[in-house]
């Protein structure tokens, strides 16, 4: 598969099939992923893989915290930042909308979207869960070295045949998900992702979202 086409064709998949992913390809997948870009060489990421019963153990802690906060615990890095313009906003309700749409859940029904939104917090059934892990005192350029990392293994997955779900959701959890992994006094999730074999039979895997026209974010001078 050429990088165009990769790109072109990668989704945030969510339903997956329950076929395992080997090991042995899990691990070469991340090593070929190893040379996404980073300034200065400093590669400040480290990637917890989960299958089987150590992603059930997480999956299980994160429904009992949201059964009694179904906010999530306090972040000082919150997802969404307190202000975003109005076309972003109306992206972020368009793309909702059209998610709803595609599962057959009307807007009205604000218990059945919820009840469908938690299932990222079981990685959408994927078999493989990674986080991402970085140290609290980097600065942003080391996060956005990581999300290369995290687009390069995206590519990867859609070469290999399977799928990927970038997970920012994880990020209301990252007090529970310090201890239950076990982190480092100054260690944090950044973000999870599920990954798989896509199941091409569930409609939610018909969504294809909507991207911006180049002259709304790009300016050419000198060309």
């Amino acid at each position: 598969m050429d990088v165009s086409t990769a790109v072109k064709q990668r989704i945030s998949t969510r339903a997956f099939l329950d076929t395992p992913l080997p090991k042995a390809e899990v691990e070469q997948w991340l090593k070929d992923a190893s040379r996404s870009p980073s300034g200065g060489n400093l590669q400040p990421w480290r990637v917890i893989a989960l299958g089987g019963e150590e992603k059930q153990k997480i999956v299980d802690m994160a429904a009992s915290v949201l059964a009694q906060n179904p906010q999530g615990e306090p972040t000082d890095r919150p997802i969404y930042p307190d202000y975003i313009t109005d076309a972003q906003k109306a992206r972020r309700f368009r793309v909702g909308e059209m998610m709803y749409e595609k599962v057959g859940i009307p807007r009205e029904d604000k218990m059945a979207r919820m009840m469908w939104f938690s299932r990222n917090f079981r990685f959408f059934d994927a078999p493989l869960a990674l986080f991402f892990v970085l140290d609290e005192r980097v600065g942003h350029g080391q996060w956005g070295h990581t999300g290369m990392l995290m687009q390069t293994l995206a590519l990867l997955a859609e070469e290999r045949g399977w799928a990927t779900c970038m997970q920012e959701c994880w990020g209301i959890l990252r007090l529970s998900l310090k201890e239950a992994l076990g982190l480092a006094e100054h260690e944090m999730v950044w973000c999870g992702m599920a990954v798989g074999i896509p199941d091409k039979s569930d409609p939610v895997n018909e969504l294809y979202t909507e991207r911006a026209s180049l002259d709304e974010w790009v300016e050419f001078k000198g060309l």
